[in-house]
């Protein structure tokens, strides 16, 4: 299992961590060991001092492929939820400012969290799927498939263009503005529309 990660795929995030509008999708990956799995608690990690959350709608691959074409690839993929792409923010800076790989401050163990999953096929638009954290019950980031700079086939069809998609793998769409710090103690929960698909607790 894989998965795939799309940066700066929201103006207004990539505007407000001062990065440029990229004219394609960012491609990053995490391993299979960056997935919290089910009931597993989250700890801060040691090697941070400013960890953030960066809510994203997540897509699940259904079907083996390679070289999709934007107008197949909705055959590619079946479900979607919403989660969390951790970023230690301050170990990004150093390797940013360095020119160098961003692994260690995105890619660590635990560092993906997925909620439940929603079939596609229930959805009545997947060009417009609201979803949104809230930090402690107060909502702090709030976005819609509809600002993506790249939709859902879109993606798809140009990860599979550099890396063969497998049943399983996990594509995380992007961040819209609003991402910020957690700390010991905060309950963070992802939403899409008015249902809550998972609570973490940070530790």
């Amino acid at each position: 299992m894989k998965i795939f990660c799309v940066g700066r795929n929201y103006v207004a995030h990539a505007r407000e961590l001062g990065n440029d509008v990229p004219d394609e999708p960012v491609i990053f990956m995490k391993p299979k060991s960056a997935l919290l799995q089910a009931h597993t608690p989250f700890y801060y990690p040691e090697f941070t001092n400013e960890l953030h959350y960066e809510c994203e709608l997540v897509l699940r691959i259904s079907k083996n492929g390679k070289y999709i074409q934007d107008r197949f690839a909705s055959k590619y993929y079946d479900a979607v939820t919403v989660g969390i792409d951790f970023t230690a923010r301050d170990i990004q800076n150093e390797l940013k400012a360095k020119g160098l790989p961003w692994e260690k401050a995105k890619s660590w163990d635990n560092s993906a969290v997925i909620g439940k999953w929603l079939n596609l096929a229930d959805i009545k638009n997947k060009k417009d799927i609201a979803f949104g954290l809230y930090k402690n019950k107060e909502v702090v980031q709030q976005g819609n498939s509809s600002m993506m700079l790249h939709n859902f086939d879109k993606i798809v069809s140009y990860i599979s263009n550099y890396f063969s998609v497998n049943i399983g793998d996990l594509v995380f769409t992007g961040t819209p503005e609003g991402v910020g710090e957690c700390v010991v103690g905060d309950e963070l929960e992802g939403f899409i529309g008015s249902e809550n698909l998972f609570a973490v607790e940070i530790k």
